[in-house]
């Protein structure tokens, strides 16, 4: 479909902004659906971002994604938000409802259906490495879920313990503590589940430096959650998979919560396996992919 004058404005508000993904994807699902839409990428430095909220509204916008570093600091320029984005304190999507901008959280959800889709259940018991906005993500949606126990760990210590907080002042029920990052982990690793990189360590392109941990920490029968998407194989995964162990690779989560940004602004269906399609497609074409051979 052609964009002329009808068509609906989706944006990508962040910077930096030239390397995402969500372009190739939504505009996939808008084709397939038959959607007079179009997903385009804006860099907004962060004293700018006001001024694009507000450009957002002046435009008549179906509404937007908001990635890196602006999640949180947009949430002084809408009008409301969802129950999913207070109790993450940020947000990745907004919708235009009755003229209202409505702030969004999709990640929890991408989160959860990436280990649904790998895994076929939520496990209880995780080490979780980081403390930003994904860590964040993770972290209440295993303690929503019904985890038992939760080890952050982070190379601040003061933020791994202030998302540890934030944790047990919502769910009371799991048992979550906060260790630097360090031969501690390996112990915390024994008793866990499931391990989830929430950091950056790994991405393009610096995906060849070392992978976040000593691969002889990964115990027999660990699942390896990493949310880094570009590469799809990071040096984490490809150290668990040495080793025989479950992986659950980034993409998967990008993808689910593209798809729920799109059924938020469109009320409909997202067309999931043409969304994948687009994904890989666009990934097989970065850089660092091209690098790997």
């Amino acid at each position: 479909m052609v964009p002329g004058a009808s068509t609906g404005l989706v944006a990508l508000l962040g910077d930096p902004v030239a390397h995402s993904i969500s372009p190739a994807m939504q505009n996939a699902a808008f084709r397939t659906a038959g959607l007079d839409l179009v997903y385009l990428a804006f860099r907004v430095p962060a004293e700018e971002l006001g001024a694009a909220v507000a450009g957002l509204r002046a435009l008549g916008a179906v509404g937007a994604n908001v990635t890196v570093p602006h999640k949180v600091a947009v949430l002084q320029w809408l009008d409301e938000l969802s129950p999913e984005a207070r109790l993450l304190g940020a947000v990745n999507t907004v919708v235009r409802e009755k003229g209202r901008l409505v702030g969004h959280n999709t990640d929890a959800y991408g989160f959860r259906r990436a280990l649904e889709e790998g895994l076929g259940r939520l496990p209880r018991t995780a080490v979780i490495a980081g403390a930003g906005g994904a860590a964040r993500a993770a972290a209440l949606e295993l303690a929503r879920a019904g985890a038992a126990r939760l080890t952050v760990v982070n190379r601040t210590p003061e933020r791994g313990q202030a998302l540890v907080e934030e944790v047990r002042r919502h769910f009371p029920g799991c048992r979550a503590e906060a260790l630097p990052l360090g031969v501690e982990m390996a112990e915390a690793l024994r008793g866990a589940e499931l391990l989830v990189n929430a950091t950056s360590v790994g991405m393009w392109p610096h995906s060849e430096e070392p992978p976040l941990l000593d691969p002889d920490w990964l115990p027999p029968g660990l699942v390896v959650c990493d949310l880094v998407y570009n590469p799809r194989e990071t040096a984490l995964i490809r150290a668990a998979r040495a080793r025989g162990l479950p992986t659950v690779t980034g993409e998967q989560m990008l993808l689910y919560q593209g798809a729920r940004a799109f059924e938020l602004w469109t009320g409909q269906p997202a067309p999931v396996e043409e969304m994948r399609r687009a994904l890989l497609e666009a990934l097989a074409a970065w850089p660092g992919a091209r690098e790997r051979g």
